[in-house]
């Protein structure tokens, strides 16, 4: 739960400065966050959930983490203006942690089970996914 917080919080950042010098890829940006929150949010709250029984417990830690994101684009509001150098480093600072995440961790962890073709697939599919959300907006 604590590592999803504070990868929510440049992802905050990166939508506040993003929607703020561009409404269109600030639109994307955020249907791609909103898209991979849901499972994030599962993530964090079956387990919190089957370890307490507790739907409460479940929606509370929940509830904070996601909360991280908009104090995320509250921080982006407060410290930052959005102009040209700024989004560079911004945008480079979490390119390079997404696909850090990406490749060394989340890809490793699903091809340890051993299912590389449904790996492969739902790979492809996010990735069509994303050119989707591209054309579209």
């Amino acid at each position: 739960m604590i590592g999803i917080m504070i990868h929510n919080i440049p992802e905050g950042i990166a939508t506040f400065i993003t929607t703020s010098d561009n409404i269109k890829l600030g639109l994307s940006i955020t249907i791609a966050i909103t898209m991979h929150n849901i499972p994030e949010g599962i993530s964090i709250a079956l387990p919190i959930y089957y370890y307490t029984r507790s739907y409460k417990k479940s929606f509370l830690y929940t509830f904070i983490c996601g909360i991280s994101e908009p104090f995320g684009a509250l921080i982006a509001y407060l410290f930052l203006k959005p102009t040209f150098m700024t989004l560079g480093i911004i945008y480079a600072i979490i390119a390079g942690i997404m696909i850090h995440i990406s490749i060394y961790e989340l890809l490793p962890s699903a091809t340890k089970y051993k299912r590389y073709r449904t790996v492969f697939i739902f790979y492809i599919l996010g990735l069509i996914l994303v050119l989707i959300n591209l054309i579209l907006f």
